[in-house]
């Protein structure tokens, strides 16, 4: 088919000066067989971005499907396929969680034997560990639901503009990058490999909302408006906690072992408590910074270090003020 393509118009005209049929021809085929043989060279010498054994490694594609098959779950009626009434909803979630058990099985017993290839070189009862998995998270589905219902109400109660819950469930990006990060965080607890990344990153993709499935979240969380926010791995958030725009909790530096390479596994990101408020664009570092409960940080702050609870920091003429707002209305 490569041979002839008609390049004639639908009135079958071909404008001036142009083939009506257009060819390939051999020399190019030629050239394009050098141009693949160097790229297979390539693969020989550098395995980093050659990944050839597919039942090692999960599919991107189905992750992003389980995703939205959860999204049904956790939320039905709001983004299925089929309208739901109440008679048929026990069957409608019971035939969405059977199908989406068998594929989440499925794709964490090829995680966790790409686990095994890479660290022990073989794989020990992949199978039935994925199916005891996926079974454990469809088990605790009924918890994320009570959490991302929390979630919704925060959403509600701190955006006036928010006309309705429905409102806020079926168009609100941080609705959907929370609901990912939560659903991944308990893959990621239960030490899933990879899965949990891609999932938060097809989040963030989707939403500009960058929230690691490391990180710990407590109740009634929301983020408004959400372009822009990052939430590191070892970041911990408590109860109530409302960020904005651009807020970034993140590391203040990277320390590196004796070899020079990074030291993974370290507390590197911020700890915020309870009900604490951050305005856009603030920038919080550190692990072992903590902002103090019933706190507020202002916009286009950065702070590197902890403030105590009932703080009020804010910037003014490019230097940081503290206050106490402790036994005042913080809003």
């Amino acid at each position: 088919m490569w041979d002839s393509v008609s390049m004639v118009e639908e009135k079958g005209v071909a404008p001036p000066g142009c083939p009506r049929v257009f060819r390939v021809d051999r020399a190019g085929r030629d050239e394009l067989g050098k141009a693949i043989a160097e790229m297979l060279d390539t693969c020989q010498g550098d395995r980093i971005l050659c990944h050839t054994d597919a039942s090692l490694m999960p599919s991107r594609g189905e992750v992003v499907d389980i995703l939205r098959d959860l999204e049904d779950i956790l939320f039905p009626g709001f983004f299925g396929k089929q309208e739901l009434d109440g008679s048929y909803l026990q069957y409608h979630v019971g035939n969405e969680m059977h199908l989406t058990y068998e594929k989440l099985a499925y794709q964490i017993t090829k995680s966790l034997a790409y686990a095994c290839r890479s660290e022990r070189g073989a794989c020990t009862d992949c199978g039935q560990a994925g199916q005891r998995q996926a079974l454990e998270f469809m088990k605790r589905l009924p918890r994320i639901r009570q959490m991302l219902s929390k979630d919704v109400r925060a959403a509600y109660k701190n955006d006036p503009a928010a006309k309705s819950l429905d409102e806020v469930v079926i168009s609100y990006p941080a609705v959907r990058a929370i609901t990912y990060y939560r659903v991944a965080h308990e893959l990621f607890e239960m030490g899933v490999p990879i899965i949990p990344r891609i999932m938060t990153e097809h989040g963030h993709g989707e939403t500009g909302i960058d929230i690691h499935p490391g990180a710990k979240i407590g109740e009634s969380f929301f983020i408004d408006h959400g372009t822009g926010v990052v939430v590191g791995e070892t970041t911990e958030i408590g109860d109530n906690v409302v960020l904005y725009q651009g807020v970034t909790l993140g590391a203040l530096h990277f320390a590196r072992d004796e070899k020079g390479e990074l030291a993974r596994g370290q507390k590197r990101h911020p700890k915020v408590e309870d009900n604490v408020t951050i305005y856009a664009s603030a920038t919080i570092l550190g692990g072992e910074t903590v902002i103090g409960h019933d706190s507020i940080i202002g916009g286009n702050v950065w702070l590197t270090e902890s403030v105590p609870p009932f703080s009020k920091i804010v910037t003014e003429y490019r230097q940081l003020k503290i206050t106490s707002i402790k036994g005042a209305d913080k809003k």
